[in-house]
Formats: C-alpha cells, sequence, structure tokens
C-alpha cells in the first residue's frame, strides 16, 4: 500500500501574495514527513483550487490560460507535484471553451468539466462540449497524452483526492489522502479459503492502516489548523502484476476479467469500501483505469476487455471510465455516446463517475498504445460500438434522472 496523493484543497480567491499557500505547503511537508516516519510511501503532493470559473473576473480565454499557468507556476515553486483547477461548470458554460487552450499551455495541471449534477440533471449540450474537449485534447500532441489531464464529472462532489476530479468549495482549506492500495485486495487471497476470509481480511487491513493513516493526519490538522477530509481507499493499482485490481477480480475464480463472473468480484471488493469505517473522502470504490492496470491493459489487447464491461463494473463499484484507450478517428458524437450513458448511470445509481477518454492519434481498435511512461502499461485500443448520438439524444436539452431510491421514497411518503 502506497500514499498516491496527499491532496490539498485550497481557495486562492483571496490570497494574492500567496501566505495562505505558503501555510499550505508547509503544512503539506510537515504531513508528507509524519508519513514517511511512520514507514508510509508517500508518491506526491497535490494543491486543488475553487473551480476556475469561480475564480476569474472575466470568462475569457487568454485570462484562463493566463490564471492557469500562474497557479502552477506558484504550485510548483511550493512542491507540489501536481495541480488541480477543478472543473468547468453548467452555470457556467463558457468555461467549457476554456479547458482545451488551459491543457496546451500548462504541464502539470488537471481540468475536469460537469456533464450531469443533481441539481441540474443531465445535459446534453455539457456532454457534446465534453465530447469536443476529449477530440481537441488528443491533437495537443501526437499521442494524445493530453487527455490524462482531463475527466468530465457526473455527480462528483468535491473534497476527493484523485485528480483529475478534485476541486474545493470551502473558504477553508482541507486535506485528504488518495491511497494506492490494490495490493491489501491481492495480498488477502494468501491463505484463504473461503470469499468470507478474503473479505474479513481485506477489510482487517484496511481499518488498520486507515487508523494509523488517521492518527497522524488528526495530529496534523489540529496542530496546523486545515481540516482533514478524511481518506480514499479505492483500490487504486500500478502497472506491476502485485499490485492489480484486475488480478484480485481473476482470484476469486474469473479466468480474465471481461468474463462473466467479473461483476460479482467487483461487487465483494466494493462492498467490502463500504463496510469500512474510517472517515471517506471522494470515491472509495474500485479504479479500472485500463492503462494503470498490467492485467487490464492485456486483457485489452487480447479484446477480452471492453467498454461495456467497464460500463457494466461502474454499476456496481467503481469510478467510471479510466484511462481508456479509444481510436484516434473516432469522432465527438460517438464520444459524446459514451459519455450519456456515464452520466445516466451516475445519476440513476446516486453515484459518482467520471470519464477520463484517451483517443489514441493514428490507431484504430485492435492496436496497441505505445506510451513510454513509468506509470502506464501499454493496452489495447477498444472498440466503441455506438454511431453517434442521434435523435432527442442530438438536442441539448437537460434532464433530471432520479435515483431508483429516491422515487421509491417519495412514493412512499404519500401514503
Amino acid at each position: 500500500m502506497k500514499v498516491r496523493s496527499i491532496t490539498l484543497f485550497y481557495n486562492p480567491d483571496k490570497d494574492p501574495d500567496y501566505q495562505m499557500l505558503d501555510s499550505i505547503a508547509e503544512f503539506t511537508f510537515r504531513v508528507k514527513n509524519a508519513l514517511l516516519q511512520a514507514g508510509f510511501d508517500v508518491q506526491s503532493t497535490r494543491l486543488a483550487t475553487t473551480p476556475f470559473p469561480l475564480l476569474l473576473k472575466e470568462l475569457k480565454i487568454q485570462h484562463a490560460v493566463d490564471f492557469a499557468i500562474k497557479m502552477e507556476s506558484a504550485a510548483n515553486a511550493r512542491g507540489f507535484n501536481y495541480l488541480s483547477i477543478g472543473p468547468a461548470m453548467l452555470s457556467h458554460p463558457q468555461s467549457y471553451q476554456m479547458i482545451q487552450p488551459i491543457l496546451a499551455s500548462t504541464q502539470n495541471s488537471f481540468l475536469s468539466a460537469e456533464m450531469a449534477s443533481k441539481k441540474t440533471g443531465i445535459s446534453l449540450k455539457a456532454i457534446k462540449s465534453c465530447a469536443n474537449i476529449i477530440k481537441d485534447a488528443s491533437t495537443i500532441t501526437a499521442d494524445g497524452f493530453a487527455n490524462l489531464r482531463f475527466a468530465c464529472l457526473a455527480n462528483v462532489a468535491s473534497t476527493g483526492p484523485f485528480f483529475p476530479s478534485s476541486y474545493h468549495l470551502s473558504h477553508r482549506p482541507s486535506f485528504a489522502l488518495a491511497i494506492e492500495a490494490a495490493d491489501i485486495a491481492l495480498t488477502a487471497f494468501r491463505n484463504s479459503g473461503s470469499i468470507k476470509v478474503v473479505r474479513k481480511n481485506i477489510l482487517t487491513e484496511l481499518e488498520l492502516q486507515a487508523k494509523r493513516l488517521t492518527r497522524i493526519c488528526k495530529k496534523n490538522s489540529k496542530q496546523g489548523n486545515i481540516k482533514y477530509s478524511g481518506i480514499d481507499f479505492s483500490f487504486a493499482p500500478f502497472p506491476t502484476s502485485d499490485c492489480s485490481v484486475a488480478s484480485a477480480i481473476e482470484h476469486f475464480g474469473v479466468s480474465a476479467i471481461g468474463r462473466l463472473g467479473s461483476t460479482a468480484a467487483a461487487a465483494i471488493l466494493a462492498e467490502v469500501l463500504d463496510r469500512g469505517s474510517w472517515k471517506k473522502a471522494g470515491f472509495n470504490g474500485l479504479m479500472f483505469p485500463v492503462l494503470e492496470d498490467s492485467v487490464l491493459a492485456e486483457r485489452s489487447k487480447q479484446k477480452i476487455l471492453t467498454i461495456k464491461d467497464l460500463l457494466l463494473y461502474s454499476t456496481v463499484c467503481g469510478t467510471g471510465l479510466d484511462t481508456v484507450p479509444l481510436p484516434g478517428n473516432i469522432t465527438a458524437p460517438v464520444i459524446a455516446s459514451i459519455l450519456l450513458d456515464v452520466s445516466a448511470l451516475a445519476m440513476r445509481l446516486d453515484k459518482p463517475l467520471t470519464a477520463r477518454l484517451m483517443p489514441i492519434p493514428g490507431k484504430l481498435a485492435g492496436e496497441f498504445t505505445e506510451y513510454d511512461f513509468e506509470y502506464f502499461e501499454n493496452g489495447g485500443i477498444l472498440e466503441v460500438p455506438s454511431d453517434g448520438l442521434q435523435g432527442l439524444f442530438a438536442g441539448s436539452e437537460s434532464f433530471l434522472l432520479k435515483s431508483r431510491k429516491k422515487i421509491r421514497k417519495s412514493q412512499s411518503n404519500r401514503f
């Protein structure tokens, strides 16, 4: 298990001289040092701000680019590895036009964009804007890598520590931990002869590590007067065989993730996370990032794992679609059809889901990615069985989609 990130949440609106940011940076160093002294491996420190549309005096592209460059420089100078300046917002439709120029002008800045929320429902207009951003961002570099720094959000709240979906909606700074814990799920299968024992082993280890992490975080939170928001134990993988969430799925008795039985295994692992008593921030679900998990990448090469499988697993757990390699010639309307399904699942199931899609220029379905990146394992380009949004879905309306639980509750209250 590793701490993928100590993520700090910060509102720069009333901090023109970055005095508060200086204090936050010092606090982050203290937390990191405390975790290292306790034996935890800390991979990165990250800074997430208030959504950029709420910080700009004028929603103009150049103003947004200038803000992002300045904020990235300030974050880098204070030791943060990565920066998230939050999502383009449904309430600020002009902000979607600013994502691609910001991605093209920065190196370590992550962004996102809202597709659906409980307040406004699913926005077909925003979904189309997101699809256009993904298509345009895929051409920023020859390998389509810029889309690693962009995600589309459906029903995603603030203060989640995993990028790119992190953002802040408070004046008071806070922090949360993102944990790389797929190896805990794998280790639980050793010397275990039943599903019951595996679940117990996983939960016992998670609770143990959560208590150790929480003690350190609460102590530093009190001393630094920075709110502790919790831990995200989303079983994030690393592209090695000993830290693969897909391998954990297969250990239940599934011959290969993508085969029938995978959904049941995913549901079991997700339910273990639901049982955890630690203070939770973010998703606390399963992550299936195709290019960040060696087994997922291999199954995509073998054409065993499909995009429909990934959508199916999102119904019982998961964070949505993550680092999914797509054909370079995919059109924006086809991308939009993927995003619409993600949004519908998020709203109907009342859960946060994201989509981080990566069209690869010059690559067709069935071919392989060719990244030289330590956090990636090259995988197969997934086929997308869609002709794009048509008919009513080709419009620009917004519509509410209530969860089944909420509808049943409202009906029961009538009687």
